[in-house]
């Protein structure tokens, strides 16, 4: 049998292409097969613009891998050998496999899920994460806000329509990120206006990207519709 393989897990950050490792560069232009998440309604992958910005698609592989959205577990389970048995087709050849993710491969990233899938039904596989600048960080630069100084806690926290959980988080640290905070972003100016957060609270939408939106009033977007990428900063 060929030498395997390796599957990385390229961390290529929140949307500004120069915010990459050297390393992902690297390796990105080392590997002959770059995956990627594919959007199922043909939009580009925010990972895949990134990029390709440092290689060119005609002398690689691009392998577009499709997530399923679903709760299903046994949708989940079929597509999820799905989308590994096609990575361990390359990876069997000997080639090399990066796997693109925006932010960092190892927060909140679908690369958590592919290694682990990966990791059970082929254990002889090398596989190497590469960390990259998540888009929390990424805000807090473009915001101007510490997350965090001296004994200070700070939360991430994926914003869920669980208010008492929200307010927990809220409570007990000095700084929260909510992520993909649109989809209950009535409720969370609600509850910071019932704690008086209102004035210590930001959302920035696509960070470092060409598409980035900040909003430093939070009430201005009562009733708003952002998009998927969006979270909120709040530093009390």
């Amino acid at each position: 049998m060929s030498k395997i393989g390796t599957l990385y897990g390229l961390g290529v950050g929140p949307g500004d292409p120069e915010l990459i490792t050297v390393k992902a560069f690297r390796i990105m232009r080392e590997s002959p097969v770059i995956a990627y998440p594919k959007k199922r309604m043909g939009e580009k992958s925010y990972a895949l613009t990134i990029a390709e910005t440092y290689v060119n698609p005609a002398e690689k592989e691009m392998l577009g891998l499709v997530f399923p959205m679903t709760r299903d577990r046994e949708i989940l389970r079929r597509e999820w050998e799905k989308t590994v048995a096609t990575v361990w087709e390359r990876l069997s050849q000997g080639k090399d496999v990066a796997f693109v993710t925006e932010g960092d491969p190892m927060l909140y990233s679908t690369f958590i899920h592919m290694s682990r899938c990966m990791r059970e039904a082929h254990p002889e596989v090398n596989i190497v994460s590469v960390p990259g600048v998540s888009s929390v960080n990424a805000a807090a630069s473009r915001l101007d806000i510490p997350l965090a100084d001296g004994d200070e806690q700070i939360a991430i926290v994926p914003a869920t329509e669980d208010r008492a959980a929200m307010e927990k988080a809220l409570l007990e640290h000095d700084a929260v990120v909510f992520l993909k905070v649109a989809k209950v972003l009535d409720q969370m100016i609600d509850l910071l206006r019932e704690l008086g957060l209102t004035d210590k609270a930001m959302v920035v939408s696509k960070a470092t990207s060409e598409q980035e939106m900040i909003w430093r009033r939070v009430e201005e977007l009562a009733g708003a519709r952002l998009g998927y990428l969006s979270l909120m900063v709040v530093r009390k």
